[in-house]
C-alpha cells in the first residue's frame, strides 16, 4: 500500500491539508529527525508530513539531519517522497511564483552527510546510480497536476544545492549559471541522494521566490523577499500536491 511522505521546507508544509492528522515520533540510528510526522490522509491516500527545518523553523539548512529524516520516512512505511522547496531562479524565464519540477541536481554542499554507506562490508560495494536522480513517474504526475491547475510550471530544470545558510556571492551565482543550473536552493541534493540510496522514489516541487543575486538591475535576494513571495504563492504548491497525490 502506498504512503506518501511530504518533506515541507521554509513554510511549505501545511498540516491542515490532512484529514484525521495525528503526530508520530520516530527514532533512527542516525539521531532525531527534524520533527515529528503529521500523519493523515489526502483523499484516500496515507500521507506523512515532515518539517525539514523543524516545526518552529529552528534548524538551519547546514544542520538538517538528512539521514535521520530519510531513514525515518522509510521506517514509517512511506513508499514515495514529495519534497517542497523555495528556490532562487538563475534564469530570466523562471519568474517569481513559478513552479519548477527539477530533473537534475548539482550538489555544492560542503559538510552534509550524504550517504548511509560509511563502510563497505564483505566486499559489498555500494555505488548508487545517480544519472537521473529525480523519479520520472513522480515528476510526470506533478507536472500534469500543475498544468491541469493552469499554473506556470517548468517541466524540468537543474537545481544546485548550496551549503547555506548564507546566500551566494554574485560571482558564485554567475558561475552556477555557467554550470547549467536553473534554480538554487539549500536542500534538494542531499535528500535526493539519500532517498536513492534507500530506493525510495523522490521528486520535488520547487517554487521560485527570487533571482538570487545575478541580476544587475535588482537587489540581491533577502529572507524577507522569500517570505513575501512564497506567502503569496504557497497555495499553488499545496494545490499541486493535493491534485497529484491521488494519482501516484
Amino acid at each position: 500500500m502506498k504512503r506518501i511522505a511530504i518533506i515541507g521546507g521554509s513554510g511549505l508544509e501545511d498540516p491542515d491539508i490532512l484529514k484525521n492528522a495525528e503526530s508520530v515520533d520516530v527514532e533512527t540510528p542516525y539521531g532525531q529527525p527534524s520533527s515529528d510526522f503529521l500523519c493523515g490522509k489526502i483523499g484516500t491516500v496515507d500521507v506523512a508530513i515532515l518539517s525539514r527545518h523543524g516545526r518552529d523553523h529552528s534548524i538551519p539548512p547546514s544542520q538538517i539531519n538528512n539521514r535521520a529524516n530519510i531513514w525515518a520516512i522509510r521506517e514509517i512505511g512511506c513508499t514515495h517522497i514529495l519534497a517542497t522547496t523555495a528556490c532562487g531562479s538563475l534564469r530570466e524565464e523562471i519568474g517569481r511564483g513559478d513552479i519548477v519540477i527539477p530533473d537534475q541536481f548539482i550538489d555544492f554542499t560542503r559538510h552534509r552527510k550524504v550517504s548511509f554507506f560509511e563502510e563497505f562490508l564483505h566486499n559489498d560495494l555500494k555505488h548508487t546510480p545517480m544519472a537521473d536522480p529525480f523519479h520520472q513517474s513522480l515528476r510526470e504526475v506533478l507536472i500534469k497536476a500543475g498544468r491541469d491547475l493552469h499554473l506556470p510550471v517548468h517541466p524540468k530544470g537543474t537545481v544546485i544545492t548550496i551549503e547555506g545558510p548564507r546566500f551566494s556571492t554574485r560571482a558564485e551565482s554567475k558561475m552556477f549559471q555557467l554550470w547549467g543550473a536553473d534554480i538554487i536552493n539549500m536542500s534538494s541534493a542531499p535528500e535526493c541522494i539519500l532517498a536513492n540510496e534507500l530506493g525510495i522514489p523522490y521528486a520535488a516541487v520547487a517554487m521560485a521566490t527570487d533571482y538570487d543575486c545575478w541580476k544587475a538591475d535588482e537587489q540581491p535576494v533577502s529572507w524577507e523577499e522569500i517570505l513575501e513571495v512564497f506567502s503569496r504563492n504557497v497555495h499553488n504548491v499545496i494545490n499541486v500536491l493535493i491534485k497529484a497525490i491521488p494519482n501516484i
